[in-house]
Formats: C-alpha cells, structure tokens, sequence
C-alpha cells in the first residue's frame, strides 16, 4: 500500500484537530462549502483539504 495516501478522518478527528464542536463543522459544510464526504451517516474529512479550505478564507466568510 502507497504511504503516501492520505486518510480520511472522522468528526470527533476534525473537531479536535480545529478546536470546534460537531455543530459548528455541521454549520460550515452547510453554510460555506467546508470540504466533507458523507458516507452513510458518517461525515469523513481529509486534513490536506480542510487546511486548504481555511487557509482560502472561506471559513472567516460571514
């Protein structure tokens, strides 16, 4: 297997890492295209798109 795939996180994983609740990640993926895949119902994240995302600003956008 490549070592160099990324992996995909959890919720619990991505709320940590950003220091925000669950509510809030619901509220950017809804509200400001925060970048997530919904695999049944869980939420999965990668940490190299979610940083690019922040980084873009749109997460400040109000």
């Amino acid at each position: 297997m490549d070592q160099n795939i990324e992996r995909w996180v959890s919720m619990k994983e991505i709320t940590e890492y950003l220091g925000v609740s669950r509510d809030t990640i619901l509220d950017w993926i809804d509200r400001r295209s925060m970048p997530a895949a919904k695999i049944g119902r869980l939420w999965k994240f990668k940490i190299s798109e979610v940083d690019a995302w922040m980084k873009s600003g749109v997460a400040a956008e109000q």
